[in-house]
């Protein structure tokens, strides 16, 4: 079973969101990370190649610094590692950062595509989806489990209010991965050592710029939202505070 990973490089979730007065992100000395979603993506084609044998490929697209997404997954027992190099990446909505994918893959023949569910920066949760429809591959989103079939797969799929639904679907297929459906595992010292040498395919933008358009989706602004609530702490005995607090719910919260 050959199986292809898409992953990213976000932000790192302690970092602060700078906004400079045009409304932009400013990422200049923001430390990055692999989104987690991915992560998990990644642990269950791991699993799948240790189960049915095989070959994991991951995917990332970004600047030179995105490498260390794939070096990480390389590390963890990926087989080897394709990277869509050049900052014109960086800016990329779901549309066109599917149809890069798509154009650099063109050439292979995965059984399995996976995803994270979302990303941790913007949380679209597009990009695996949209990537199908480009292939025109069946899809399933929110998978918790996964297992072969005679024609092809079972899935488990996670629904609202604790439902699940199961779906056989032929391969190949597009599935974006449940965040905590395994337990994510580290890379091993030699394993860190054989990444090294493992084959990482480098991919630039003039390669792909024909299959990617203008994006049709974009932030305008971002802003951190002023704050509307204070915390105020009531000192003093405790039949003072009691009445305080009393008194400022009946009249300024209105709940009682």
């Amino acid at each position: 079973m050959k199986i292809l990973v898409c992953m990213k490089q976000v932000p790192q979730k302690d970092a602060p969101l700078k906004v400079n007065q045009e409304g932009t992100w400013i990422r200049e000395d923001v430390s990055y990370e692999v989104n987690e979603p991915d992560a998990y993506a990644l642990e269950e084609a791991l699993r799948q190649k240790e189960k049915h044998k095989g070959e994991v490929v991951v995917i990332t697209s970004g600047p030179a610094r995105a490498q260390q997404v794939l070096r990480e997954a390389l590390a963890k027992g990926a087989d080897r590692a394709i990277h869509l190099e050049d900052n014109g990446f960086v800016g990329l909505d779901a549309l066109n950062t599917a149809k890069a994918f798509a154009a650099a893959i063109k050439d292979e023949q995965f059984d399995l595509i996976f995803t994270g569910l979302q990303s941790d920066d913007y949380g679209y949760a597009q990009t695996g989806v949209i990537l199908a429809e480009l292939l025109g591959w069946p899809h399933a989103t929110i998978i918790m489990h996964i297992e072969k079939s005679e024609s092809g797969i079972r899935v488990k799929r996670e629904l609202e209010a604790g439902f699940f639904q199961f779906v056989d679907m032929p391969l190949p297929a597009v599935l974006t991965i449940q965040s905590g459906i395994n337990k994510l595992r580290y890379a091993t010292l030699i394993g860190i050592k054989q990444a090294k040498n493992k084959p990482l395919r480098k991919v630039t933008l003039a390669e792909v710029e024909s299959a990617i358009g203008p994006n049709l989706q974009k932030i305008d602004r971002l802003y951190v939202p002023q704050k509307t609530k204070n915390t105020e702490v009531l000192e003093g005995p405790a039949g003072e505070v009691a009445k305080k607090l009393t008194e400022k719910l009946r009249n300024e919260v209105r709940v009682i």
